[in-house]
């Protein structure tokens, strides 16, 4: 097989990264042995599941799925029935990245609230609630927040807290987005039980793929009741793999010996590190602060498509000239100075 291998590593996503040797392994293990089809009766499944109700410290509900649009999807439309809605952040990934996914399925509605720094507050969404009880119109019933957001930003504990509470006095509930949980987690210094369990979340979507996972994520009801019949909806959404164990396995080496933080940790630091040396360099400035492992920086317009051709990375904002850079949790030094590097030689 011949493959063309790229030299450089970009800053495009942290999607854009390989499977961490740990998960590679899993995989492999998993691939020796028959295990029952669809998760039933799977000895590894209960073992992942047992996992997680650990890192929550609750009686926490797990299914596990394909990917992050499917979990954010399956995990709302559950929660919904066709004439109530989302409220989110205009930025967040419910509403902007997952192609109509959300509407399509729900059947309901997305309402979005302008968040220049992606985080919603309970007094954002106050003024929904006077479409209670208006037939005429559709009832908000979920909130929706990402944890790391689409701006690289981060809620506190205190400000997911807010939101839950919000979100219960009003008979709403509060969903998570956790593509990027574990580099909130380590960015904050906490635990998943402290982020979520203790602030009162009610369901959220684990990720993984973006921190050393090949495919696959989960979607955990912190409260069991809300989950039932999540497993039928799974399967009308297409989400149901017959061969599950190949993502059970990657989720139990990721949460072995603290992986996702060590994965995490790597990820948040190149970022760190990239926006200190970024700085120094005449010409680029950060538009934002760096809170996690993306970094958003204003570049002079004429260099964007010269850099992308050595390490490529996307444009945020195009009539600011604004991009955003991710690290991964293989990112290094190396990859970090050497795209810095070749933004000062081409500046020249």
């Amino acid at each position: 097989m011949n493959l063309k291998l790229a030299h450089t590593k970009g800053f495009a996503s942290d999607n854009w990264s390989g499977v961490s040797p740990e998960v590679m392994e899993a995989l492999q293990m998993a691939n020796q042995l028959h295990h029952p089809a669809y998760g039933e009766n799977d000895p590894m499944i209960q073992q992942a599941e047992k996992r997680f109700q650990e890192i929550f410290e609750t009686d926490c509900k797990v299914f596990f799925v394909y990917n992050g649009t499917g979990a954010n999807v399956l995990a709302v439309q559950h929660l919904l029935k066709s004439w109530q809605a989302v409220v989110a952040p205009h930025s967040a990934h419910l509403n902007e990245d997952e192609g109509g996914a959300p509407e399509k399925f729900t059947g309901g509605k997305i309402l979005t609230v302008d968040c220049p720094d992606g985080k919603i507050r309970p007094e954002q969404v106050e003024p929904f609630m006077s479409s209670i009880g208006f037939q005429h119109h559709v009832q908000p019933k979920l909130i929706s927040i990402s944890q790391v957001t689409e701006m690289g930003t981060l809620y506190s504990l205190h400000e997911i807290k807010a939101l839950a509470d919000f979100a219960h006095q009003q008979g709403m509930y509060l969903h998570l987005d956790g593509a990027r949980i574990a580099n909130a987690a380590v960015a904050l210094g906490v635990s998943f039980s402290e982020m979520v369990t203790q602030t009162g979340v009610d369901v959220l979507s684990f990720g993984g793929t973006k921190n050393g996972l090949m495919f696959g994520e989960a979607v955990v009801f912190l409260k069991p009741e809300l989950a039932e019949g999540f497993e039928y909806n799974r399967k009308q959404g297409m989400q149901l793999a017959s061969k599950l164990r190949f993502i059970t396995a990657q989720f139990l080496a990721y949460l072995e010996n603290d992986l996702w933080k060590r994965n995490a940790k790597q990820a948040n630091a190149m970022a760190s590190l990239l926006a200190d040396e970024l700085e120094q360099v005449n010409g680029i400035r950060l538009s934002r602060a760096v809170e996690a492992n993306g970094v958003f920086a204003i570049m002079p317009k004429e260099l964007i498509p010269k850099l992308q051709q050595e390490y490529f990375f996307h444009i945020w904002n195009d009539s600011q000239n604004e991009v955003r850079l991710m690290c991964s949790f293989d990112t290094t030094a190396k990859d970090v100075q050497g795209f810095v590097a070749a933004a000062k030689r081409l500046l020249k």
